[in-house]
């Protein structure tokens, strides 16, 4: 299957919905030309500014919109931080991701930030930021700091959008997007299932993810984690081969990409992480927290890897990510 940005609709449904065995055959098929089999890239995740976020996702522990209990903390020192980064990396992480509850930075911020990222990449790690929306000039700012990943994710269908968030539009986070691309950074983007959307609105947003003009090199499938005190708090569990479906077109759809596991693993048995796996993921959040909710440890999965014969994928050294970079062109 070649890498192609004009996918229809109609081409990820036909891909959706045939016989699971299939679809799960020719997505591990497929990883498998692209990626080291057995493989996993291991990430950590960081909040460092929790809670009172003035946007209204519908999911989200962190909106001030709603009484979840979250006790919000200001800005998280940046010692602190540099001392969770260095356990993330003892523990194999080759990856650093840290959050803030922002609709957006402010320029009182971005200091801050590019100290962050600069005492992370003296570390050796590669480093992502997630920070709401971002205009030319931060995105500038963080690239030249060094900063290797950006998240901003679509979270659903454009259609589906405006019943999950009405404080940004779906434009807007597109906007994020490509102020990232312009500024050389690497785009990690992806979605949450199991929000109470169809399967429509599955298919709309890994359409909108394989049709950007280049592919997000990271695509986060996350599974919906209900926060009492959110309005999606008391929303019935997705089908978990639902989950896998998606995971399976995404992998077959963005054959370069990883596709990483992130909220609502903590709660999957073992055999329905290894489907996942099957299903072409290849990355996952380790650590026993994703911004503010629970997440399996490191040491359990160092088990889980164990039962199914996963490694850790290791570091890469810059001249192998210059390659790696070259042959994804």
């Amino acid at each position: 299957m070649s890498l192609r940005h004009d996918w229809t609709r109609a081409e990820i449904k036909q891909l959706y919905q045939q016989p699971l065995l299939d679809l799960l055959l020719q997505a591990q098929n497929i990883h498998r030309s692209h990626f080291t089999a057995n493989h996993i890239q291991v990430s950590t995740l960081l909040s460092i500014k929790t809670g009172k976020c003035p946007e209204d996702c519908k999911y989200c522990a962190q909106s001030a919109h709603y009484d979840t209990q979250l006790a919000a903390e200001k800005k998280m020192a940046v010692n602190t931080a540099l001392e969770h980064a260095k356990a993330a990396k003892r523990s194999g992480a080759t990856r650093f991701c840290m959050g803030a509850a922002w609709r957006n930075p402010h320029e009182r911020d971005m200091p801050y930030v590019l100290e962050l990222i600069e005492g992370v990449k003296a570390l050796g790690l590669e480093t992502c930021m997630t920070l709401g929306m971002l205009n030319s000039s931060q995105a500038e700012r963080l690239a030249n700091a060094g900063l290797d990943y950006y998240n901003h994710n679509l979270d659903t269908s454009r259609e589906y959008y405006p019943n999950m968030i009405t404080t940004r539009t779906f434009d807007q986070r597109l906007d994020t997007l490509q102020n990232v691309r312009d500024a050389g950074m690497k785009v990690c983007s992806g979605g949450i299932v199991g929000l109470g959307e169809d399967i429509q609105d599955r298919i709309g947003l890994l359409h909108e993810l394989s049709t950007l003009a280049m592919h997000p090199e990271s695509v986060p499938i996350n599974l919906l984690v209900p926060i009492q005190g959110t309005p999606l708090g008391d929303t019935e569990k997705l089908d978990i081969l639902e989950w896998i479906r998606t995971i399976a077109v995404a992998r077959l759809i963005m054959p370069k990409s990883y596709i990483r596991l992130s909220a609502g693993r903590e709660n999957l048995s073992d055999s329905e992480q290894a489907l996942a796996f099957m299903a072409g993921a290849n990355s996952i959040f380790s650590g026993d927290k994703l911004l503010t909710t629970p997440n399996s440890g490191h040491g359990q999965d160092q088990v889980l890897f164990s039962k199914l014969g996963l490694q850790q994928e290791p570091s890469k050294t810059p001249v192998q990510q210059l390659a790696l970079d070259a042959m994804a062109v």
